[in-house]
């Protein structure tokens, strides 16, 4: 998952093991940085000289329309790439990669992608990511047209799930660093209707909110609402 794939390709979160041949790889070539929430770690229309392995902390994917919206395309946290489809095909980055929580990540030369696939598993393994990228962005192409937004609030909700949900007492915890507007921009809904539709999933008891955080009490009604 890179934010170029995002833009590209679609947002799917695809963890990747520590010790596989593609991490290991950026891992023996790069080093260790820490950013801090607020950071970017690189915007639509840069050089792409770096590919980051996030091991901790959450990276916000998004875009610009032309009449200056944020876009946001996806979420990104630990065992995700971002930035290797610029630095495989030598086009611009097509997003913005922003900190909404404290990352520690391995950053790598671009250079380091090219040498790591020289790797037959790595090679499959980074073409299997783009193809999961890939059928993301059809569904979410057949969700986008075919759900309200009621139905699209439950897929993102359930993304996070699959991506950053944690067990906890009343049910399955995720920590949502993003603000009402972002979480509308990822649904593809205005501000108003995406607040309409959570509460709607509280009256429901699908999920309880609070402050950057969701509960989610009823996965089977989650589903259900989202269509799944």
């Amino acid at each position: 998952m890179s934010s170029d794939a995002y833009g590209k390709l679609g947002c799917v979160a695809v963890p990747i093991p520590a010790e596989d041949p593609l991490s290991a790889a950026l891992r023996r070539d790069g080093h260790v940085r820490r950013f801090r929430r607020g950071q970017v770690l690189f915007t639509a229309g840069d050089v792409a000289e770096r590919v980051f392995l996030i091991d901790r902390g959450r990276v916000l994917i998004s875009c610009t329309s032309a009449d200056g919206r944020e876009i946001v395309l996806g979420l990104r946290g630990p065992g995700d790439i971002i930035g290797e489809l610029s630095a495989l095909d030598g086009e611009a980055r097509s997003a913005t990669a922003l900190v909404v929580a404290d990352v520690e990540a391995v950053v790598a030369p671009g250079l380091a992608l090219a040498r790591a696939l020289e790797n037959v598993e790595a090679a499959r393994q980074l073409i299997s990511i783009l193809a999961t990228r890939l059928r993301d962005a059809d569904r979410k192409r057949l969700e986008f047209a075919t759900l309200d937004t009621l139905g699209r609030v439950a897929e993102r909700v359930l993304e996070l799930v699959t991506g950053f949900g944690s067990a906890g007492p009343d049910g399955i915890v995720i920590e949502l660093p993003l603000s009402q507007e972002q979480l509308a921009s990822w649904c593809g809904a205005s501000r108003e209707s995406t607040v309409k539709a959570l509460a709607t999933l509280r009256a429901l008891n699908c999920i309880s909110t609070g402050r950057q955080s969701l509960v989610i009490h009823d996965l089977d009604a989650l589903r259900r609402h989202a269509h799944r």
